[in-house]
Parts: C-alpha cells; sequence; structure tokens
C-alpha cells in the first residue's frame, strides 16, 4: 500500500480525492472500493447488480474503519443509462471503469447484450467523464484483444483479429479511446487484464472463472473439469497486480503514460493442468481427502485462445507498476477466503 499511498499523495498533494469505481459491488471492483478507502480517500460507487454483489460491499465495510467507510457513496445505477453515469461522475476527480459484461462464452450467446453494457456503457462513461472535467479516466480492457495473434509474450502494439464478440466489445473500447485523446483532448488509459482472480470472484453461474469453479469444486469434493487436454496456459494475475495498476495509472503524472494501454499480468505462465494441481494442494490441507483427485477432460471452448503470456515492461516502464503477487502468492492468499465464502 506504501507505493498507492505515495502515488496519491504525488498526484493530488496529500489532500483526500475523490474516486468513482464503476462496477463496484463486483469483484475487481470491490477490491478498488476497499484499497481506496484503507488510502483514506472518498469514494463513489455506482453498479446495477447484474453480476455484482451487496454482499463484497458489506465485505468491504468490515474491512475498513468506521471513518472510512463513511467516506463512501454508493449508487445503484446503470451504466447504460446516459443519466445515471452524469450522477455518478459529478464532482469526481479520478474514474476507474471497472463495470462490464465480462465471459467469451456469455458473449458468444449473446452478442447484443455484450455490446450494450461493454460498448454503450463504456461510451456513456466516456462520454460522462469528459464533460466533467475528470483528472484521470483509467479503463478495464483485456487480453482478449490480441486475438488470433501467434505471437509470445503478448506486446500491446500487437494485435491479432478478435474471436469472440466480448474481444471485438474490449477492442472498440481502446478505439473509442484513442479518438476521444484525437478528437477531444480527453485521455483514457486502458489496462489489460489477463485473468486476474482472488477473494470475491464468484464461483457460481454459468460463466464463473475457473478458479473459483474448481475451489469450490473441490472443497465439495466434486471433480473440476478442463476445458480441452489441460495444456492450455495463462498469465493468471492476483487482484492486488490489478488494483495496483489501477491506482498507479490514474495517479501517474508522466505525460507519456498518459492515454497509453497497458498489460496487467505477472508475465508467467501456468497450465490449466499446473493450475489444477496447485488448487488441489492448497485445498488438501483442509479437505485431505481431495488429495487424490483428478480432473475430468472436455472439448475446448469456442473462441479461447490456446496460449496467453504477458510482457508487463511498458507498464513497469512507464507507470512503475511492479506486480507483488505471483499466481502461487495469490492463490495462497486467497485460500482463506475460498475456503470461508466457498465452503
Amino acid at each position: 500500500m506504501d507505493i498507492l499511498r505515495t502515488a496519491i499523495q504525488e498526484r493530488i498533494s496529500g489532500k483526500a480525492a475523490r474516486w468513482l469505481v464503476t462496477g463496484a459491488a463486483g469483484f475487481i471492483g470491490s477490491n478498488l472500493v476497499e484499497a481506496l478507502l484503507k488510502l483514506d480517500q472518498e469514494v463513489v460507487g455506482i453498479d446495477n447488480y447484474s453480476t455484482g454483489h451487496k454482499r463484497n460491499l458489506d465485505e468491504v465495510h468490515d474491512k475498513v474503519s468506521p471513518a472510512q467507510w463513511g467516506r463512501f457513496v454508493m449508487h445503484t445505477g446503470d451504466i447504460r443509462s446516459a443519466r445515471d453515469c452524469s450522477t455518478a461522475v459529478e464532482g469526481v476527480d479520478f474514474v476507474l471503469h471497472q463495470a462490464a459484461l465480462g465471459s467469451v462464452p456469455r458473449s458468444i450467446e449473446d452478442p447484443v447484450l455484450t455490446n450494450e453494457n461493454n460498448v454503450d456503457g463504456f461510451l456513456n462513461m466516456l462520454v460522462a467523464s469528459r464533460d466533467a472535467g475528470v483528472k484521470s479516466f483509467v479503463y478495464a480492457a483485456s487480453s482478449s484483444t490480441y486475438g488470433d495473434h501467434p505471437g509470445l509474450p503478448k506486446v500491446e502494439d500487437e494485435i491479432g483479429r478478435p474471436l469472440s464478440p466480448y474481444a471485438v466489445t474490449k477492442y472498440v473500447n481502446e478505439l473509442y479511446a484513442e479518438v476521444f485523446a484525437k478528437c477531444y483532448g480527453f485521455q483514457a488509459t486502458g489496462l489489460r487484464y489477463f485473468n486476474i482472480f482472488g477473494p470475491r470472484q464468484d464461483p457460481e453461474g454459468a460463466y464463473a472463472a475457473v478458479i473459483p469453479c474448481w475451489f469450490a469444486a473441490l472443497l465439495h469434493g466434486k471433480t473440476p473439469r478442463i476445458n480441452g487436454d489441460g495444456l492450455t496456459s495463462r498469465d493468471f494475475c492476483y487482484v492486488d497486480n490489478a488494483v495496483q495498476a489501477n491506482i498507479l495509472a490514474a495517479c501517474s503524472r508522466n505525460s507519456h503514460a498518459q492515454g497509453q494501454v497497458y498489460n496487467v499480468a505477472f508475465a508467467e505462465r501456468t497450465t490449466l493442468n499446473e493450475l489444477f494441481g496447485m488448487i488441489r494442494d492448497i485445498v488438501a490441507r483442509v479437505r485431505p481427502a481431495v488429495g487424490t483427485i483428478t480432473p475430468e477432460y472436455g472439448p475446448e471452448r469456442p473462441g479461447d485462445v490456446r496460449h496467453s503470456l504477458a510482457d508487463i515492461s511498458r507498464a513497469r516502464n512507464l507507470i512503475g507498476y511492479a506486480p507483488t503477487h505471483s499466481i502461487r502468492q495469490g492463490l495462497e492468499e486467497a485460500a482463506e477466503w475460498y475456503v470461508h465464502a466457498l465452503a
């Protein structure tokens, strides 16, 4: 937290700033709210609770002091409403735009709904923030933008063709950000997330992410399912790393850093088979019987890329990004939450 406190103090001269976190009741959003409140900032949240949960904010309430919680204002609203966006951004200094409808499979099933949230909603927030004169706008981009580009590690300026409607929407966000910089002089910084995981990631529903799904399955003695042969690899990134990137990007005073797109990852590749082994070993400490469980394998999912690995040198060099948690460290730190919440 020291690096983040220093970054905020350097940007705002020690005074509390007012931050807007969209998707504040979601997984990443609630972790951002918690971090900012612990840094004694004023925080506004907005969420329509379509994928976020009030229980996430209840956990934040329990983890901060009464004085810190008193600096938080929550709006129930929808980024698809231009009016809701304008109301939420009023008087805000920094915007951390996390609200989106995630999941490649969901986007294939319902591309229209994905577009409404991820493109229309993004544009509403961009316009509202421009009109409100916010100091900084940082948004959640996605590693899915790399599409079918085969190169590893993934470098920000080398992308392929999208493989899903979700990937299209996140690429459109980047295009809109670029156009707003050229047309209006309004800078928006994108963070291409690589498989973020950690506390409060929802294990329920058809589109839940792999890590909470496997924790939940093993804690209940069930056999997790791997799509494909298990050799598919990802650059899994613990949520504290993503929180750091958001705040550093928002507070950067480096003119060359503004309006960029950054990879947010740990820069380490892990196969699904390796991931399963790590999670099984952790769960076996509290549920010894799961130590003998082996996964079942099914067909690969449409729209998924085979391998993913990030080059994070741009973020290191321009905003001082220094990820603190590898996948193993992140799983160890999050294990207590998973065991408590998913048991």
